[in-house]
């Protein structure tokens, strides 16, 4: 496994196993099939689990990462992150610092350390009309403030943010003081971002890329499937009117690309999103060992070729 520069949290494989797939978020599994899958990578030389408490009911990926670090042998270079997410309707009596901390402390008995590596802020960032499930400028610094004292005190190594609020926001997060560490940015072929909140807005994923390489924020590359758009078939319960869906119907022509290039579309998602330059590691979203697999052996094929990425680029423009 490629290992690439990751920023304050020093190098990380080009891949990292998300927490999606092993909570059930994308479909189906099973605790057993989970934890095997967590072993699997860890095996194949992964160096950092992405988990959130949202991954699955019951808190079940941070379940699942729990049970397979304690059933096991881990290599000490293997990192965690978890998330918070902001705002919590059951906690609306309590600052954002104490509902951050809470939720830290919470994670952290689940998944059985005593620090994450890397902690992130799991809301989107609003401009200035209220959108539900978001926070203003305002509550962004709140939160970054109490970040900046978790990592003083020990109990996060860095922290950083879901950049798929609004774009406004998330450039000016990226250049803001205090800074986040990380970032988790939207990196697939298409540019498809079926689950978005901001109506009429551009996401600008290339353009978030860009500004946190210019101010030393690490990238961590997601939905590289698209939440499956870019697959051969969503395996999930969808209704007709889900964004994902439309994205599906989007990605006719990219599915028949890789079938002309004798791959399939999870293989050829992956290996883009692996050859995107200030990307250092891409988000997996598998549930179980054979995606593992297919994504490995996409990481080990190598980067695209400029001459394949010119073709993708024409097909995203032409989308």
């Amino acid at each position: 496994m490629e290992l690439r520069n990751f920023g304050r949290l020093g190098r990380i494989s080009a891949l990292t196993l998300g927490g999606g797939g092993i909570g059930g978020v994308w479909g189906t599994t099973d605790r057993r099939e989970a934890v095997a899958t967590v072993h699997a990578a860890l095996d194949a030389g992964i160096t950092m689990l992405d988990l959130a408490p949202s991954y699955g009911a019951g808190f079940e990926a941070e379940q699942v990462a729990g049970e397979a670090l304690r059933s096991a042998s881990v290599p000490a270079e293997v990192m965690i992150t978890s998330k918070v997410g902001l705002p919590d309707d059951t906690e609306r009596d309590l600052a954002f610092g104490a509902r951050i901390r809470r939720g830290l402390h919470a994670s952290l008995d689940r998944i059985g350390r005593t620090h994450l590596d890397l902690f992130l802020l799991h809301t989107q960032i609003r401009a200035l009309s209220p959108v539900p499930e978001t926070i203003g400028w305002d509550e962004y610094q709140e939160a970054a403030a109490e970040f900046e004292r978790l990592r003083d005190e020990g109990l996060i190594r860095a922290w950083g943010i879901t950049a798929v609020g609004h774009p406004e926001r998330v450039l000016a997060a990226l250049g803001d003081t205090p800074r986040p560490d990380a970032a988790q940015v939207v990196v697939n072929a298409l540019d498809l971002n079926g689950y978005w909140y901001f109506n009429g807005v551009r996401p600008e994923s290339d353009e978030i890329v860009q500004r946190a390489n210019e101010n030393g924020v690490s990238v961590m590359g997601i939905r590289a499937v698209a939440a499956g758009a870019l697959t051969t078939s969503i395996d999930r319960p969808m209704t007709a009117t889900d964004p994902v869906a439309a994205d599906f119907a989007r990605a006719v022509s990219f599915r028949k690309l890789a079938a002309d290039w004798g791959t399939t579309p999870a293989a050829l998602a992956h290996r883009y999103a692996l050859s995107v330059p200030g990307v250092p590691t891409v988000v997996l979203g598998v549930k179980n060992r054979s995606e593992l697999d297919e994504c490995l052996a996409a990481e080990a094929a190598g980067p695209l070729s400029g001459a394949e990425l010119d073709t993708l680029r024409a097909l995203r423009a032409a989308r």
